[in-house]
């Protein structure tokens, strides 16, 4: 009896669509969509190809929540596409997906977001004495704070996720209100009469890269699937409707940017704080200070769902018997992992406190896009391999829509290989470093039946 047919995942299913929709929401929406219009105003400098950039980058999201639905209603476990790479790939691919995610895809990304955090509140409050000090202590604090939160239950992680979701949509919703009530924008802005010389492939590229970045984390909700109520229902429609949320939000802030300033105007310095400077100029200076707090919320946010969502990774590596069976228990009444989750903030406070996080944000999200395109091409794999597995939700338009995301996946990993050679080989080495643990742990530790007989009854 495999993974399919029996439930491995013996945390309790609790979590409805709207909480995992609300993990997935908050996962994507960070700092990206605030910093990153002023980047494509400078290098593409046309309003309608702007948004049209987001909306592709909406559409190939859009494409990986479809496939992954599929995936996610098959296999309704924890772990997300470590379970469906351990699948159709065996289980060396499948760990060092595992491996990826906790060094650089969930721990580095909470580090960095944690000082960011500590960055922005610098920004509101001034603080005496040594500024890294006090930075470094604000991130470990704000990041043992949410790991209490999720270590106490899944119910009180669940609300915590849930107000922090509706609160950071609730701030957007003011800003733009209060901007087109009280502010003095000017749709023409949205025309191409300011449109420069049609920009190259290549830049074109790039500024998908920056929109796809601003997406990551469409695919948060299945890292919970093992946990949601109904989930032939669940999974899809928070896979989904999440994603579609967040690509019109994406749309609609874009559309307001341009409301608020000409591309000329976003596409001069300072370029990353677009959001700050499309609410100065329409609300006044004080209002650079409500942005700052609503990226403040907005990374708390994005952090709690990832020190919810990351662990189940590792949950699952250990009931697979690829790393110590210690990391599948869940202690206690409320059946959580907590040894997994303990493991990721205790790793993610070491690269808090070694300052060693910035490089690995910078080249992980390469490597993430290859696991993802591998996930996604799971499916076809595995329709081949297993086509009696039941499939609650089956992909739409398929295989257009999964190859859709392969092929533009191996785009952008070809183009970000080919112009930043060094971030590329960094992460390959990163992911590589994770084969000499497989080797060993296969050699000297235990392996699936006998972690889930060590691990007793979880406690």
């Amino acid at each position: 009896m495999d993974r399919a047919e029996k439930d491995f995942s013996t945390l309790p299913r609790r979590i409805g669509w709207f909480t995992a929709a609300c993990v997935l929401v908050s996962n994507v929406v960070g700092s990206g969509i605030f910093t990153t219009t002023g980047f494509m105003a400078r290098d593409l400098g046309h309003p309608g190809l702007i948004l049209s950039i987001w909306l592709m980058g909406g559409l190939i999201a859009l494409a990986g929540a479809l496939s992954y639905s599929e995936l996610g209603t098959a296999f309704p476990v924890a772990g997300g596409e470590y379970v469906y790479l351990h699948r159709a790939y065996g289980p060396f691919i499948g760990f060092l997906s595992g491996w990826t995610s906790f060094a650089v895809g969930f721990s580095a990304a909470i580090a960095a977001g944690a000082v960011s955090f500590a960055a922005y509140l610098s920004q509101l409050f001034q603080f005496d004495g040594e500024q890294g000090l006090y930075s470094t202590v604000i991130a470990l604090a704000l990041l043992w704070l949410i790991t209490g939160f999720h270590l106490t239950r899944v119910g009180a992680g669940g609300l915590l996720q849930r107000t922090l979701t509706l609160l950071n949509m609730g701030a957007i919703v003011a800003l733009v209100a209060a901007g087109l009530m009280v502010g003095e924008g000017d749709w023409s802005h949205l025309s191409p009469s300011d449109a420069h010389a049609a920009p190259s492939i290549g830049l074109s590229i790039v500024s998908l890269i920056f929109a796809l970045y601003a997406y990551s984390g469409w695919n948060a909700a299945v890292y919970l699937a093992g946990e949601v109520t109904e989930p032939a229902r669940a999974i899809p429609r928070a896979l989904i409707g999440g994603t579609l949320f967040v690509t019109l939000l994406y749309l609609a802030l874009n559309a307001f940017y341009f409301y608020a300033l000409s591309v000329t105007d976003l596409a001069q310095p300072p370029l990353l704080p677009v959001a700050s400077k499309v609410a100065v100029a329409m609300l006044g200076v004080e209002a650079a200070r409500f942005v700052t707090m609503m990226l403040c919320l907005l990374i708390t946010g994005a952090l709690s769902a990832m020190v919810w969502a990351g662990p189940r990774v590792y949950y699952a590596m250990a009931k697979d018997g690829l790393i110590p069976a210690l990391f599948a228990k869940t202690p206690g009444p409320q059946q959580t992992p907590t040894h997994a989750i303990l493991l990721q903030s205790l790793w993610a406070s070491v690269l808090i406190v070694s300052g060693s996080f910035e490089q690995l944000v910078i080249y992980s999200g390469t490597v993430l896009m290859i696991f993802s395109a591998l996930a996604v091409g799971a499916v076809p794999i595995l329709r081949h391999k297993e086509p009696d597995l039941p499939r609650p939700y089956r992909t739409p338009f398929y295989p257009f829509v999964p190859g859709f995301f392969i092929l533009m996946s191996l785009v952008i990993i070809w183009n970000a290989v080919s112009e930043r050679p060094l971030e590329g080989g960094l992460g390959l080495a990163t992911v590589l470093a994770g084969t000499p643990l497989y080797l060993l742990w296969r050699r000297f530790g235990i392996t699936g039946e006998r972690a889930l007989k060590s691990s007793g009854q979880e406690g």
